[in-house]
Order: structure tokens, then sequence, then C-alpha cells
């Protein structure tokens, strides 16, 4: 599901260099941090999502290439189709707009 919004990034013929780590393994990783909270830098090579450098520069890719505004669709439309999306435990907060500034005359 998530695979087609990603980006695809060809690699090159001439000067190839090392080949990226796998996507699949990179969101692991960085659904891994953000879950946890550890930092990006003590991400266990052991896991082998790849090192934190390289989920973190992948979120910064992927983030720029507007996939996560997408799978946010993708992951409703697919909650929506299957008829389980619960809104009534759903909140709304209005903190994020701007209060105007009133003046008494």
């Amino acid at each position: 599901m998530i695979e087609p919004l990603l980006p695809r990034v060809e690699r090159r013929t001439h000067h190839p260099g090392r080949r990226r780590h796998p996507d699949r393994l990179v969101f692991q990783g960085i659904l891994f941090v953000l879950h946890t909270g550890i930092a990006w830098e003590h991400l266990p090579q052991e896991l082998g999502f790849g090192s934190g450098m390289t989920c973190w520069r992948r979120l910064a890719e992927w983030t720029e290439a507007g996939v996560w505004p997408r799978l946010h669709e993708v992951l409703l439309a697919k909650l929506r189709s299957a008829n389980v999306l619960d809104f009534s435990r759903a909140a709304v907060d209005g903190s994020h707009i701007r209060a105007l500034l009133r003046t008494t005359v």
C-alpha cells in the first residue's frame, strides 16, 4: 500500500555507488524511532533498518516528496471503504488557529 507512494530513485549507471537500503526496512526504522522516541543516532544496526542517518535522510526525502499526506489519504480511504472509522472518539483542536486581537472602541 505504501510502496507506490514512495518516489522512485534511479541508480546511476556510471558511478553507481553503494546500493540504497530497501525502502521497506527504512520505513520500519522510521516507525521504530518515532514510536520509541530514541534518537536517530541510537537506532540499533542489529535491527536491520539501516543507520539512523539513513532513516532520517529518507524521512526528509519522503517529506519533501509529499509522501505523508498522500499516505494519510490512502489509509483514510481504505478505512472508510471497510467502514471501520469511528468518529465517536474524535476531537477537534483549534489551538493552531490564530486568535485575532479584539480592540474596544
